[in-house]
This record gives C-alpha cells, structure tokens and sequence, in this order.
C-alpha cells in the first residue's frame, strides 16, 4: 500500500531532535520537498528522543498513524537511522512524497558493529581529496544506511605523508574527524599498526600523546600485520600496553588486534593463539581481515570464546586481494582485470551478500576496508545487511537507487545497476549485458538530466563505458588478429603487420574520449583520483582506471611485438618462426594445453586446496604487449591440483610455465596418479630456451618432465605439484 504526502510538517522540541530534524531537513530540500505549517492536510512528522525505551543507541521506532509520522530513538545517531529509512522507502515525483509501504515497526539491529574504513591518508583513491564538509556529508551518507562505525588512521609509520591534494596534516583531520563523528553520535575506530623501528615504550608514548587529544575512540584496531612485522608475543605485548593509556582517556574503549600474519612468520597465528590463550584483560575483542593467520572457521574455533570476533571485509578491491571478483573462483575475464585492475567502481551486491551469507554468523558485525568512493554501493548494502541479515538484496539496492536518485525510476536504475555486476561474468564477447546495462545508463543520463550532476549515477555511468569500452576493442582487434593470421600463413609479415595497425572506429574513439571527461568531471565532483598524472592518485594500482583502461586485451601488441623480433631473424629461418608463433598454444587431440587466464580454475576439473592467490599480471604498467593473454594469470599457492583425461597410451612431456623466483631452500614434487614424476629442488625439469626466449617474457620459465606411459589410469591422469615452503606460480602447463 502506498501513502502520497504533499505537504509536511515538523515537530521538534530538544536540541537533539532539532539537530536530527535540520539534517532531515537538508535532504528533504535537495528531493525539492517543502515543510509547511501544520493543516489538515499534512503530514505531521515528529522526532522523539526516548532515553529509556531502547537499551541501545542503535534501535529506532517509526510510526505511521492518521497524519502523523513518529520517529523515536535514544540518541541522534537513532533519529538519523529512522528519518533515513523513511527516506530509502520514499520516491519523489512532481514535488509529492510517496511512501511505498508502511514502514512502522520497530528495528533492532543483528550486529552491533556496522562501520566502514575511511582513513585520510594518500593511499585512497578518494579520501585525501576531501574537507570537513564531504566527510561529514559522507558520515550522514553512511548512517542512512545503518552504520554506526567510522574508521580513521594516524600517521602512517609515525610520520605525515601529506600529499599535494590533502587540505590539512593526518593527525589534526583525525581529531576533527573524531569530534564531527561524536556530533551523530557515531562510533570511531582507530586503525594504529606498529611501526618497525619503534621500541614498545616509543610507541606507547606517542600513542598516549595522541589518544588523549582525540575527542572520541570507541575502538582501537592493530593490525598483527601488513604493516607490522613483530613476533606473535611482542605484538600482543604492545597491544596491551597501547590498550592501558587508550583506556587512560577513553574507559569504554574497546582494543580489537588483528589476525593478520606477518608473511616472513610462518607460525605466527599458532603463537597468536597461545597468547590469547592466557586471555589477556587488555583484549576486548579479535579482528579477522586480509592476510590471515586461519580462515574465518578455524580462527573461530581456535579464539576463546571471550573474545568476539569483528570482520574487516574487503569490498573495495577486485583483485590480488583477499575476495577478488568471483572470490570463490577467481575467475574474473583478463580483459576486464587488465583495464579496470584493482580499485575500479565495482558495484558486486549478489557477490559481498554471499560473503555475509559465509561470515558474518561469526562476528559481532564488522568495519569494511575500503580505499574510497568506487565501492560505495558495497558500503550501504553491507550496512543494511548487517543490520538486518534478512534484507531483500533487489529491496537493499533499490533504496540505494531511491536515497541517491530521487526522481529518476527506481526499477530501470536497480536493473542497471545489477547489471553492472553481470558484466564481469565471463567473456565479454559471449556476455550480452554489456551491451543492454550500456544502453540502460545512456538512457537514463538522457531520461533524468539532472543525473549528469550526481556523482554516484556518473561513477557507474562510468564503469558502463569502460566495460563497453573493452568489449568493442576486443571484437575490432580479434577480428584484426584472424585477418593478420592469414598473411601470416603465407609469410607476408608487412601486410600482417598493417593489418595489425589498424586504427579504431570513430565511435570507439568518441566513447573513450567520454571516458576521460567523465574522469575529469568526477575529479571535480567528489574528488575521485583516476589517474595519476592528473588527478594525482597514490600509483596506477590505486584506482587509476584511466591510466589502466587501454591495456591489451588481446595478443594484438604481442603479435607486433613477435613479428618485430622475427623480422630480426634471418630471412630463412622467419617462416619456421611464424608456424611456431601461430601454433603456440596447438596440441593435438590426445594432448593437453592449458593455462590459468584463459580457461580458469574450473577446467582443471578440481577445486584447489586451500586459500590461493592470483597474481594477475595484465594490469601492470610492464604489459604493453610483452606477454601473450595466455601468461596473465599466474597462480600462486603451495599445491596446484588437476584431474585430466583422453591421454593414449604413450608417453608424455608435461612442461609446465613458472613465474621465475629463488630456488633457494625449496623442495618441490610432481605426482602423476600417486606416481613421482618429479621432485628436488624448484624447478627442475628440462629448459626449453627457444622456447622461452621466443613465447615466453623476461621473468617466466619452461621446465619438461617425462610422465611414463605406466603412470596414466586408462587414460586419465591425476595431477598434483607441491612446493610447501615458499610455493609454487604457474601460469600454463602442456602435456604433449
């Protein structure tokens, strides 16, 4: 049932609900809504504080009667999250105000921590751009969505890095960022690693120095790593003594260390855990996030039960992280992880409520790492979820659309933006919703004017082009590859090389020069970094999707850079390089090729043990046509398991592509169904150096390695390859 409201009318008596009521106010004026006196026809709203009804400052009660619209809670931060709510179930439509259901009831959150990073520092791709005023209109933007938790950071290793975008020095913008968060009534946390060269009792002093200077901490997060390097013992040591003087100037403040490990402790989280063991008064609480000691579970279980657990999810990276896109898979299309590489706008609602669906029944709620504004839908729907772990998904975004986007149709932008998120299942060439969800926006920048202004409709307008973008280069190069293909069949390497330097369709070219001003505009609008010479973000790793956009997404460069070198070979030897070059990835019907970018995981006909890391290439600045698509994707892990069939009964050459690293103290072994093809030091095997020097790049290596025709079961082979100390990265593997 829908309620339409024409006019309103506000009752506020205290300073607190005063203060709740203009910021409620502020938003009513931006959707173009007027409040009135009070008549028989409006719609009385009224904001109540109520100290004693709520056991919290997190619960709220809204109720709709007659004419009248309640909105109690026990602080601000409460009569914030009511208003907002109403706000989120309304649309806006010839200055009338349309209520879409009755949202009276009362609310009690699920998780009594639901905050989001947002340190000012250098490192985001946003942040550091920004003034008091954006902060705390980012705050407000937050908790009307339910969160209750801001994250800051002092300086980082004990020193400013203030850059060229930064208004005011890091320690002085966390003091005032605190008091801003205190005036909702909004938790802060503390993100303080450790820093290396300082001793426990430098470190303390400068902790106690500053602590007492922030007007409000309510949390204390240390990371045991990434940055950190200290010894399970040591760390907790200085955590509890950086917990005494926090708790000197802020007695309900609470100290989360994290279990994060550092990489050159390989029993680090087994000493973590025995010193928890002893539990520690100084300890409120345990932080799982990236780099982990354990997985989720097992931390869990391994934790004393007096300690809650808080999660810090990262939602703001899509890959060489710790839930890259398709986290359970890491799948993502090359050509997609190439252009738009670690920190694109990357709205992933289905995924991230997976990840809650896994996790978040372990914790106490949770404070997301993010490293600006790309991730912002992430953010206000991990919110609602934590708050609510029941909420629609479509119900989730679609008050995303009617909070931001009021006036413009809720349903064709919370299709669009969905459709966003199916844009990066598989191949480009085999996905149609690049096509529709780019339609989709086009239509609606032209439908609703007014979104041309708004920077979170331009940031996913954005990402529309830039997946367009790389859809249609990657169709106009392929088909440039298979014409180039047939001049070098018959050896005519100029005309392939003509071909191959084909330049791109006007309309390509328009679309990438509306790429580049939206990037300015959004610079201009918010403050978002995408690109570094520019706009001045941190490197090209950090966001910088204008400097990442035009990476190769085919072998198109890497063809001209082959047919550079062939031409250096002598004249008699060129053919037989060309036949090599087209026949690189070839094998014959009982022979096997394959390789991690180009058909992912899944083809090995196995799921991987354990917790994996891809180390994506294709992004790189480097990647200008030195490797082929097949090299982008070097998987990272102590084993690498495949289960493969159709092989005759012979035998055969397995050759293996690595990423080169030290051999030093390393012991790997090669099993062929239980059978040991291989073992000693990495990498063994024979080197194939034309081979390498002709198909492979500076940094990669070939290994062959005999498989007996015994060590094949009826013609299936059950593969697996281990190294347990530092790993093992492969990017391709033959079996000829």
């Amino acid at each position: 049932m829908q309620f339409i409201f024409e006019k309103l009318y506000i009752i506020a008596e205290n300073d607190v609900e005063a203060q709740a009521s203009k910021y409620f106010l502020i938003e009513l004026s931006k959707r173009n809504i007027c409040v009135t006196e009070s008549s028989t026809d409006s719609l009385d709203i009224v904001f109540k504080q109520d100290k004693n009804a709520f056991n919290d400052n997190d619960c709220y009660n809204i109720i709709l009667e007659n004419n009248t619209l309640t909105f109690s809670a026990k602080t601000i931060r409460g009569l914030i999250f009511a208003y907002s709510h109403f706000l989120r179930k309304c649309e806006f439509k010839n200055n009338k105000i349309i209520l879409i259901n009755d949202i009276s009831g009362t609310y009690i959150p699920k998780k009594a921590i639901r905050g989001h990073q947002i340190g000012y520092r250098t490192t985001p791709n946003t942040y550091d751009a920004w003034d008091y005023k954006q902060y705390f209109n980012y705050y407000l933007d937050m908790m009307a969505f339910t969160t209750n938790t801001c994250e800051h950071m002092p300086y980082e290793k004990g020193i400013s890095k203030r850059n060229c975008l930064m208004k005011y020095d890091e320690e002085d913008f966390l003091i005032e960022a605190s008091r801003l968060a205190d005036t909702l009534d909004l938790d802060v946390s503390i993100w303080h690693p450790n820093c290396d060269d300082e001793s426990i009792e430098e470190a303390t002093k400068k902790r106690n120095e500053l602590y007492k200077k922030v007007p409000r901490i309510d949390y204390l997060f240390i990371p045991g790593g990434d940055p950190g390097e200290y010894y399970a013992d040591e760390f907790i040591e200085r955590t509890k003594s950086f917990s005494k003087v926090l708790k000197e100037h802020h007695k309900n403040a609470k100290v989360y260390p994290s279990a994060q490990a550092p990489h050159k402790y390989h029993d680090w989280g087994d000493k973590l855990i025995e010193e928890l063991e002893k539990e520690p008064e100084e300890i409120d609480g345990l932080i799982m996030g990236p780099n982990h000691a354990f997985p989720m579970h097992e931390l869990r279980a391994k934790t004393p039960q007096k300690y809650p657990m808080r999660f810090y999810p990262d939602i703001t990276h899509n890959l060489r992280c710790e839930y890259p896109v398709h986290f359970l898979n890491d799948d993502w299309h090359y050509s997609l992880a190439s252009t738009l590489s670690r920190e694109s706008v990357n709205p992933r609602p289905v995924e991230f409520a997976t990840l809650h669906r896994l996790f978040s029944h372990y914790t106490v709620g949770s404070v997301s790492y993010s490293e600006g504004v790309h991730d912002d839908l992430n953010k206000m729907v991990w919110s609602l979820l934590e708050f609510d772990d029941t909420y629609p998904l479509n119900e989730a975004v679609s008050d995303y659309v009617r909070y931001f986007f009021y006036g413009a149709d809720t349903e064709t932008l919370t299709e669009a933006i969905f459709g966003l998120e199916k844009n990066w299942e598989g191949n480009p060439l085999n996905n149609p919703s690049i096509n529709s969800t780019y339609r989709a926006f086009c239509e609606l920048k032209h439908d609703y004017p007014a979104l041309s202004e708004n920077w979170r409709f331009l940031l996913l307008y954005f990402r529309a082009c830039c997946d367009k973008l790389v859809l249609e280069r990657m169709k106009f190069e392929n088909a440039l590859i298979d014409d180039a293909k047939y001049y070098l069949k018959k050896t005519e390497i100029n005309k392939a090389k003509s071909v191959l330097n084909t330049g791109y369709p006007q309309f390509y070219n328009d679309l990438r020069t509306e790429i580049s001003l939206l990037g300015e505009k959004l610079f201009n609008l918010i403050g978002i970094q995408l690109d570094v010479e520019h706009y001045h973000t941190d490197n090209w790793e950090r966001g910088a999707t204008l400097d990442t956009i035009d990476r190769p997404v085919t072998d198109r460069l890497w063809l001209l850079n082959r047919l550079d070198y062939c031409e250096s070979l002598p004249e008699n030897e060129q053919a037989s390089f060309i036949t090599r070059l087209l026949n690189r990835n070839s094998v014959a019907s009982d022979e096997y090729y394959y390789s991690v970018a180009l058909h992912e995981l899944v083809a090995l006909g196995v799921k991987q043990d354990g917790e994996f890391y891809m180390n994506f290439q294709g992004d790189r600045p480097d990647n200008d046509g030195r490797m082929p698509m097949s090299m982008l994707k070097v998987y990272d892990h102590f084993s690498f398991c495949a289960k493969l069939g159709g092989f005759s009964p012979r035998d055969y050459t397995l050759t293996v592509i690595y990423k080169d690293h030290s051999t030093k103290d390393t012991h790997q072994k090669i099993t062929a169904n239980g059978h040991t093809v291989y073992e000693g030091i990495s990498f063994g095997g024979e080197r194939n150096e034309q081979f390498d020097k002709e198909m492979l790049c500076e940094g990669f290596l070939s290994a062959a390695y005999k498989i007996n025709k015994e060590f094949f079961v009826n013609g299936t082979l059950d593969l697996v390859i281990t190294e347990e100390t530092k790993g093992i990265e492969i990017c391709e593997f033959f079996i000829k």
